[in-house]
């Protein structure tokens, strides 16, 4: 089981978008039979059979074991993942292109390189899953509270120095490195505000009261 698979298949993704499959998935993090997710989901095990194939077909859960209980053969399943996200792949057509944005501080760039990354990281998730090797990546996550825009401004053109010293230093883009074995590495640097507190829920709330209204 991977701990993070992105779905690039459309169909798979609108698989997973639905509530009682959601809720499936999440439940299948522990392998269990049809008859055992029926009374956790509180659905009958016909009904939750459909989504169970549904799923499968989608590559979504896998068979662990089955088991032969009298004449009746019962399927365990699992997830094959403990988290999902959705790439952008699968919405091709109108999905964000860094190349139509160039500009640093525009936040349209930030959400289409991020996209980009989902595309690229679950790709290379993928294949190292298969090749069974670990992928090489870094990440750092943090929060800075600055007491003016001068001063955020200020950071970042200090930051973007500092990056590009770092470059210029590592990065070695002669053929002679990529033919003595070299390999490319994509590097991203973001500053984005910080939600504040509680707008997360505050905004899923209103969906949901949105929702509610529309459906009265």
């Amino acid at each position: 089981m991977l701990d993070i698979e992105v779905i690039e298949d459309p169909a798979a993704a609108e698989a997973s978008l639905d509530p009682i499959r959601t809720r499936i998935l999440q439940e299948l993090v522990e392998p269990a039979s049809a008859t055992q997710l029926a009374a956790k989901v509180g659905l009958p095990r016909q009904k939750v059979n459909y989504h169970l194939k549904a799923l499968e077909r989608h590559g979504l859960v896998e068979l662990v074991e089955e088991r032969r209980k009298g004449n009746v053969t019962e399927r365990v399943l699992r997830s094959t993942a403990a988290s999902y996200l959705i790439s952008p792949v699968a919405l091709a057509s109108v999905a964000p292109d860094p190349r139509r944005f160039s500009d640093r501080f525009s936040a349209f760039w930030l959400l289409s390189l991020a996209s980009r990354t989902v595309q690229e990281m679950g790709k290379l998730i993928a294949g190292a899953a298969v090749a069974k090797k670990k992928l090489a990546s870094f990440a750092i996550d943090g929060e800075i509270t600055f007491r003016s825009a001068a001063e955020r401004a200020a950071f970042a053109e200090e930051l973007g120095v500092a990056v590009t010293q770092l470059v210029d230093k590592y990065h070695d883009g002669g053929a002679a490195a990529v033919a003595g074995g070299g390999r490319k590495h994509r590097l991203v640097v973001v500053l984005h505000p910080a939600l504040k507190t509680g707008a997360l829920k505050a905004s899923s709330t209103q969906h949901s009261a949105e929702k509610d209204q529309s459906n009265d």
